[in-house]
């Protein structure tokens, strides 16, 4: 275990007792790493023992546990996040059957949906059941960011009836409800909230109605005409602005515009980018709601290059500063791309195989490149200092951490048949899940440290659904803070011989993120590879050990025979003198 030093912050009038109750807590933990909670001196407190310190650390206020919502057939159920006492989750909530189940944005609730008429919604602090709805015919169901309103679609029988319901969690209440023809990706969510909840929108035929998201009784309080609008994407954190998507026609090349909330400032868009080749796009949003990043799709490839369309990344800002094509330096499709949770940079995947990885600033320069792989997935650590790069799907399931702080690879490894994948909430944990339907074999969980290093695997039988709860990655602040202040450490220089705990051990297991540079070894063709192995075999050849003394051997009568001509040369020059 490397020592370093750490500061443990003031919270009592006795400092060494609450180091001593701090360490208690560490050792009842099996000393190595994990959370936990006390008191000293009246104050609550929660420590931290890490695989890298020597003493655990303790901080004010209350921080979090890691939760894990794991749905097979039988049903759900809640699992207590890592780190795992004796190396397994504990069961905060045993199954529940279900059909689908999911967090709101803030994890202050859990909407269960237990059957095609019946929906059930949980209190995440208590996982209590407060709520139960009963709507016949249903088809989807989803809940708006801080759990306020349940928002339901349900089949139309008929084109008067209105199928799509807003409900009051708390009361039970419909609170608003229109009619929906069709229910797909672009068009669900009918209703858009941002994350505080203050506005709230929908796409409606050639407009986009706007809400008051606390008083829906007031109906559509203004709107915005765009003509041909076929998508729309509310910016979240703050809802400031809306991106709207219409489609090419009768030879207009499509575009997507941007329009400020605010029924006095939504006469014209503040911004504009128009595209030719384009069949869909995806609109996302960064936290700040200034920029927009847009990835426009065309199902046919006029370069011939790709079977599968092209694609094109382009970057608007709301201030106007920027509407164009992000600079990528490779050619070949858009495989991913997401924001940093701080909103001021971007990373993208992208280029034909081996792909290339890079990360921009808000005015499109690069910032980092993070070399080449046979990745299509990016996820980044809520807190913005962990990455990891991934080839899931149609590739092998190779994964690279990255400490993007300090521009260097941590590690990399391989998680074969991965389905989905993310970062816990407090940016620890790296949880991969190979679930059904979309592979029906070898399904299971698997979570990693951020550099690369297996903590934990489980496999089922069969497995629909692995999330972690969502928590606001700011609750973790201190906790990060300490990783960064441990990282800036020297910590390399001396070992403690002896201590070292299984859970100490594992990190330094990981692929070294600069391994020294070795000289390339000299080419081979591939029969000469198996060439001996196949001449030993069938004519008894003898092993290396054996030729080398025969060769020593033979290269000695040959210096004797050598010596003898030489002596004999000499003989026969002074007879002849």
């Amino acid at each position: 275990m490397e020592s370093c030093v750490c500061q443990v912050l003031e919270m009592a009038a006795s400092q060494e007792k609450q180091l001593n109750l701090a360490k208690q807590f560490a050792q009842n933990s099996d000393g190595c790493e994990g959370r936990g909670s006390g008191s000293c001196g009246g104050s609550a407190f929660v420590w931290v023992a890490c695989p890298f310190i020597d003493s655990p650390v303790s901080f004010m206020d209350s921080v979090p546990s890691l939760e894990i919502l794991v749905r097979a057939p039988e049903g759900f159920s809640l699992w207590c996040g890592p780190p795992f006492n004796n190396g397994q989750p504990a069961v905060k909530l045993e199954k529940v059957i279900c059909t689908n189940a999911k967090f709101s944005e803030d994890g202050s609730r859990l909407m269960v949906m237990k059957s095609d008429s019946t929906v059930s919604i949980y209190d995440c602090s208590s996982s209590k059941e407060i709520r139960s709805f009963a709507v016949p015919n249903m088809s989807a169901a989803t809940m708006s960011p801080c759990g306020t309103y349940l928002q339901t679609f349900q089949r139309p029988s008929t084109p008067q009836e209105k199928n799509v319901i807003l409900w009051k969690t708390e009361t039970g209440a419909p609170v608003y409800q229109h009619f929906q023809k069709n229910m797909t990706k672009t068009t669900w969510p009918s209703v858009q909230f941002s994350s505080d909840e203050a506005i709230a929108c929908r796409l409606a035929t050639n407009e986009i109605q706007f809400f008051d998201a606390r008083d829906f009784s007031k109906e559509i309080i203004y709107r915005v005409r765009i003509p041909g609008i076929a998508a729309v994407e509310l910016s979240k954190a703050p809802g400031s602005h809306v991106a709207a998507f219409i489609p090419e026609s009768k030879g207009i090349p499509a575009s997507v515009q941007i329009f400020a909330c605010g029924e006095n400032s939504m006469s014209q868009p503040v911004a504009r980018r128009s595209f030719f080749r384009c069949s869909t796009v995806q609109l996302s949003w960064n936290r700040g709601s200034t920029g927009l990043l847009v990835l426009v799709q065309a199902d046919v490839d006029k370069t011939n290059q790709s079977y599968f369309g092209e694609s094109k990344l382009n970057y608007l800002t709301t201030n106007g500063t920027h509407e164009g094509l992000v600079p990528l330096s490779k050619e070949g499709p858009v495989h991913d791309v997401q924001w940093s949770y701080s909103g001021s940079e971007f990373a993208v995947v992208y280029g034909f195989m081996p792909a290339k990885a890079t990360v921009f600033d808000k005015k499109c320069n690069p910032l980092v490149e993070l070399g080449t792989g046979p990745y299509n997935t990016i996820r980044w650590n809520p807190k913005g200092k962990f990455l990891c790069l991934a080839g899931f799907g149609n590739l092998p399931g190779d994964m690279a951490f990255w400490d993007y702080k300090e521009k260097k690879q941590l590690g990399t490894t391989r998680a074969e048949w991965s389905v989905t994948s993310e970062w816990s909430p407090d940016g620890c944990y790296f949880m991969t899940a190979t679930t059904a339907p979309r592979l029906q074999v070898d399904n299971g969980i698997k979570i990693f440290h951020p550099n690369g290093s297996l903590y934990f695997k489980t496999m089922f039988d069969k497995l629909y659904q692995a999330d972690w709860k969502p928590e606001s990655p700011d609750r973790f602040g201190e906790i990060a803070e300490l990783a960064q202040s441990i990282d800036s450490l020297k910590v390399g220089e001396t070992k403690q011989q002896g201590q070292g705990s299984k859970s100490s051990v594992a990190p330094n297991k990981a692929t070294s993120a600069n391994p020294p540079t070795q000289k390339p070894a000299a080419y081979r063709p591939p029969h000469a590879k198996t060439a001996a192995a196949i001449q030993t075999k069938l004519f008894g050849g003898s092993s290396t050990e054996e030729m080398s003394k025969n060769a020593a051997k033979n290269k000695k009568k040959r210096e004797k025979q050598r010596e003898k001509k030489a002596a004999e040369a000499a003989t026969a020059a002074n007879n002849g003198a």
